[in-house]
């Protein structure tokens, strides 16, 4: 968002981030970011400052695929990415705080297709030894040695997949300020 112009202060949420039982990737993603927004508004947030929150799912058949656990676990999403098409979903939530009482401006949702080579086992050992998918959703970072050696191509927003559609924000950021 700086190269975007815009001054901003980096807080982090803590919040709850469970889904809610029959809650879709999507609802997800959107839940969480008015949820941090909301969080931060409520916490830091001086009167006319925009917040902005987002979060990022990667989803296949359906299902999310959060950061992994470990690296069987990072193993095992690969594995189930490779040589096919899945999504990456960002929830975005630009609050203006008004008095210290959050109210929600604007909540949207990006996502991208991002579809990936057929991977061996020696590629999915090499990138999961280099310790990049360890904080990833999904196990792979597009921005690094995932989007490189893993990613054969995307339709959609590139920033999104990397974690913020900034163009999309920004066009969002306008309107709530017009």
């Amino acid at each position: 968002m700086r190269e975007a112009g815009f001054d901003v202060d980096v807080i982090p949420a803590d919040i709850d981030e469970t889904p809610m039982p029959g809650e879709s990737p999507f609802a997800l993603v959107e839940r969480l970011a008015a949820s941090k927004a909301q969080a931060v508004t409520a916490a830091h947030a001086q009167a006319g400052e925009i917040v902005l929150a987002a979060d990022t799912i990667v989803t296949v058949d359906g299902e999310a695929l959060g950061k992994p656990a470990d690296d069987a676990d990072a193993h095992a999403m690969l594995r189930r990415l490779s040589g096919r098409t899945h999504q990456v979903a960002t929830g975005v939530c630009l609050l203006r705080a008004s008095g210290g009482v959050p109210a929600v401006q604007d909540v949207f949702s990006v996502v991208t297709d991002v579809t990936f080579y057929d991977l061996t086992e020696d590629e999915i050992d090499a990138y999961v030894a280099s310790g990049e998918p360890a904080d990833k959703a999904g196990a792979y970072g597009i921005q690094g040695g995932g989007g490189r050696m893993l990613v054969r191509g995307i339709d959609g927003d590139f920033y999104n997949v990397v974690g913020l559609p900034i163009a999309e924000v920004v066009r969002h950021i306008r309107a709530l300020t017009a």
